[in-house]
């Protein structure tokens, strides 16, 4: 039974119609170009090209990934080089460590693979140095301090591996390649890093500790106490800075998404979310939010300005886990895991309407979704 605090906190939230089922997909202008995006599909061992245009959505192109066919070895993150030549993918489980693997884009050519650390996530590339980050999650076995792998990409060759924390997650780079921020989910905190140097350069505590549930349990909401003030945040994703010098955060077990100054590296605002707030992406113009709810099967649309939730979309199938936005700011690519056997899923949202309007089965737990600017 919900605690009287957890009761007014859920009152507290705004009211929104939330579609009970798959809601209609919207009947709204159709794209003038097509955009692309990459997708791992973790329990098929393969990447789906995913191309969404004037005649909807389609799996262009399925590409297997990994070393060892006869094994599920978990593509997890993916993303696609600033140049737009190139693809990366995070390959979670080896002997004993994970890989990440480059792959030429347009004829998804295999290019090489570097070894990294323990269960490698969330990958991110500057294009003012080539480097490569790698976040060595390290999700199974005892929770112990893990690290940032930095790969040289024309050689794919491991140069560096930054001691972080406790199980990162969810890393993204400044756009002038000089900082990567990261959260770790574990020690509830977000990192920023000299990207440079290859060393931390400042901490931030983002919630207090306490009890929490399970990595990514479907349908907890988190531990809280009466006050809240034990709860455990478990931040899982952070975007890049904007131009206006703040990132965000989910908080998978907090149920909130954390507003920072980069200058200041200090909280602004919380946002309160509903259960399991897991992946967000930041769009510019208008300043939105699009965010996954991983424990309650949704997708919300932010508006930044008044920090309230516009809209929440539930998803076709449980588990939402990425969201990638196209470059005009237009239109999100979400992946919906799915359970058991299910194929796993792509969603496509038209952000200025915070409707869904396209959707394409791909491989079982679709997860890392980058899109690819082709021919932009």
């Amino acid at each position: 039974m919900p605690t009287p605090a957890l009761s007014l906190a859920l009152a507290a939230l705004p009211l929104l119609a939330v579609s009970p089922g798959p809601p209609p997909e919207a009947d709204r202008e159709p794209p003038l170009r097509d955009y692309w995006a990459y997708v791992a599909a973790e329990s098929e061992d393969e990447v789906a090209l995913v191309r969404f245009g004037p005649q909807g959505a389609e799996v262009a192109r399925t590409i297997q990934v990994g070393t060892f066919p006869a094994e599920i070895e978990g593509p997890h993150g993916i993303n696609v080089s600033p140049s737009g030549r190139f693809w990366y993918v995070s390959i979670s489980h080896g002997m004993p460590f994970g890989t990440v693997h480059k792959y030429a884009t347009g004829t998804d050519e295999w290019e090489g693979d570097v070894t990294v650390g323990m269960f490698p996530a969330t990958l991110d590339v500057a294009g003012t140095t080539g480097l490569l980050y790698v976040v060595n999650s390290d999700f199974f076995g005892d929770h112990r301090p893990s690290t940032i792998s930095v790969v040289e990409t024309s050689t794919m060759t491991e140069v560096r591996q930054i001691p972080t924390g406790t199980m990162p997650h969810g890393a993204r780079l400044s756009r002038d390649g000089k900082r990567l921020y990261s959260v770790n989910m574990m020690d509830d905190e977000l990192v920023e890093v000299d990207a440079l140097r290859f060393e931390i350069s400042r901490r931030l505590a983002l919630g207090a500790a306490g009890g929490h549930d399970r990595h990514g349990a479907h349908g907890a909401t988190g531990a809280t106490g009466a006050t809240g003030a034990a709860a455990r945040v478990e931040p899982s994703w952070v975007s890049a800075p904007t131009a206006d010098g703040k990132l965000y955060v989910t908080a998978l077990s907090g149920n909130q998404i954390v507003e920072v100054d980069v200058d200041a590296f200090e909280v602004t605002r919380r946002f309160d979310t509903v259960a399991g707030p897991y992946n967000l992406a930041v769009i510019p113009d208008p300043a939105m939010l699009v965010v996954t709810y991983k424990k309650s099967d949704a997708v919300g649309f932010w508006d930044l300005s008044t920090g309230i939730e516009i809209a929440r979309v539930a998803t076709t199938r449980r588990i939402p886990h990425g969201v990638a936005v196209t470059s005009d700011g237009r239109y999100s690519f979400v992946t919906v895991e799915g359970v058991g056997g299910e194929p796993g899923v792509v969603e496509v949202y038209d952000n200025r309407v915070q409707e869904r309007v396209a959707t394409i089965e791909v491989g079982k737990q679709a997860g890392g979704v980058a899109v690819w600017e082709r021919g932009v």
